[in-house]
């Protein structure tokens, strides 16, 4: 079918029926529990992880800013 529209309108678009209603799907089932040993043994496991990890290798000035001696000597060419 053909719709023609004139200078200011004339002709009505034609109809389109509603779409049949379709439910939505179930939700998903909930999530089985976890026993408490499984978890307690996961977060010992990456507490230990971390400790091991530490901060001490990536800190390399204290509080009061760097204590070594500045270097006073210039840069000499391929180590001479």
């Amino acid at each position: 079918m053909v719709v023609r529209m004139g200078m200011f309108g004339s002709g009505a678009p034609p109809y389109v029926p509603a779409a049949a209603y379709t439910p939505p799907p179930p939700p998903p089932p909930p999530p089985t529990p976890v026993d408490k040993a499984v978890t307690d043994a996961a977060e010992a496991a990456k507490a230990k992880a971390r400790a091991a990890q530490g901060y001490g290798s990536t800190i390399t000035t204290s509080a009061q800013g760097v204590l070594d001696a500045p270097s006073t000597t210039g840069k000499t060419l391929l180590g001479q």
